[in-house]
């Protein structure tokens, strides 16, 4: 699947392909109360982000690149030197 194709489902569609299909969980990371797992998806990443206090998924974001990605730097530079 591509990002493209990611985008064109519907958001319930999108949260099927990642947390029950396609997505593979790489890591996360917590800031206050809200909690944001970050998974793979063919060659673009898909951050999910969680409130703890009332243990429910806010939303989610999609992409290939970006400052998002800082976050979560260390693990993606032990993948590629993998």
């Amino acid at each position: 699947m591509t990002l493209y194709e990611f985008l064109l489902l519907a958001e319930p569609q999108q949260y099927d392909e990642v947390l029950n299909k396609s997505g593979i969980y790489l890591d996360n990371h917590i800031n206050g109360n809200h909690r944001y797992n970050l998974y793979a998806i063919d060659k673009f990443f898909v951050e999910v982000e969680y409130n703890n206090t009332e243990n429910k998924i806010v939303g989610l974001r999609s992409f290939k690149t970006g400052s998002i990605l800082d976050w979560y730097s260390n693990l993606i530079k032990t993948l590629f030197l993998i």
